[in-house]
């Protein structure tokens, strides 16, 4: 095909992800949430989960060989501008993962270490989490987890602020380039997140607390927002902090709305953007 007949592209994202089948998280929320801020979103499956807003009933591993041909054939034809990584369950494809990374020289990769659901379900295989710090933190330019998987990662409670940055610092020592410590999970009616660059440069981010039982799949788009930003040409912490603002939206705009009977999602589509258009490359 012609390329010179053409004269725009779309900023693309890959998520590479679990699929939750209730929608409000994983693979489903990614795409929401790229339509929303006007990209173009792709996708490879790492693994089936039978879930609804009360929990996880199932996890079913995609094998490895499938994901590598999902990722290659996205990549070696459409391209990507950002990569989210989400759940990866087990070992073997943490490295499926990596070998993808290197192969494509992927960029702009937000890893958002899925271990622990909002009902308190374990998503990832003890194992695994070892092989993930080491082939995947130093491949990242970001590294989104929360208190529970901080928790998970250093092997200690994480109670207040003084112990977000310490884990933070700890993070990046073993090998994470920008860490995003989500901070939601502590008490109160203030909510802070911190972003320790690569330089070691600190961003302490605070807004009040939304109150909502709808919180399903909130870190799932939180990463997949930033890559987003990611693809449309933001800064790191400019694409962070446009991230938390379009999240904080939707969980205000979804936090009157029942769907099930337990953690309900966000409103990915509260105010949904055009598809962005971008001066189309002879080569993705």
């Amino acid at each position: 095909m012609n390329n010179e007949t053409f004269e725009f592209e779309y900023p693309r994202v890959l998520s590479i992800a679990g699929s939750d089948s209730g929608g409000g998280a994983g693979i489903q929320a990614d795409l929401k949430t790229f339509a929303a801020l006007g990209c173009f979103g792709m996708t490879a499956i790492t693994a089936l989960t039978a879930q609804n807003t009360l929990g996880v009933r199932a996890i079913h591993g995609v094998p490895p060989a499938m994901l590598r041909d999902q990722i290659d054939a996205v990549l070696e034809d459409i391209g990507a501008d950002a990569v989210k990584v989400g759940m990866l369950h087990s070992p073997e494809i943490v490295l499926t993962v990596s070998e993808a990374i290197d192969r494509h020289t992927l960029h702009n990769i937000v890893l958002d270490p899925v271990m622990v659901a909002t009902s308190g379900a374990v998503l990832i295989d003890h194992p695994a989490i070892e092989v993930l710090v080491r082939e995947l933190f130093p491949r990242a330019l970001l590294v989104t987890p929360n208190l529970d998987e901080v928790a998970l990662l250093v092997g200690r409670p994480i109670c207040n602020a003084d112990d977000m940055e310490t884990a933070a610092h700890e993070l990046q020592a073993r090998g994470a380039r920008a860490v995003l410590v989500k901070g939601g999970h502590l008490p109160g009616d203030t909510v802070m997140d911190l972003l320790l660059l690569a330089s070691g440069e600190k961003h302490w981010m605070h807004a009040p607390r939304i109150h909502s039982a709808n919180t399903h799949g909130t870190g799932c788009t939180l990463s997949s927002a930033i890559a987003a930003g990611l693809a449309l040409g933001q800064p790191l912490r400019e694409a962070v902090e446009a991230a938390r603002s379009y999240v904080r939206a939707a969980l205000q705009a979804g936090a009157k709305v029942k769907t099930g009977a337990g953690s309900g999602p966000l409103n990915h589509g509260h105010a949904p953007m055009a598809m962005r258009l971008k001066p189309l490359r002879l080569q993705n």
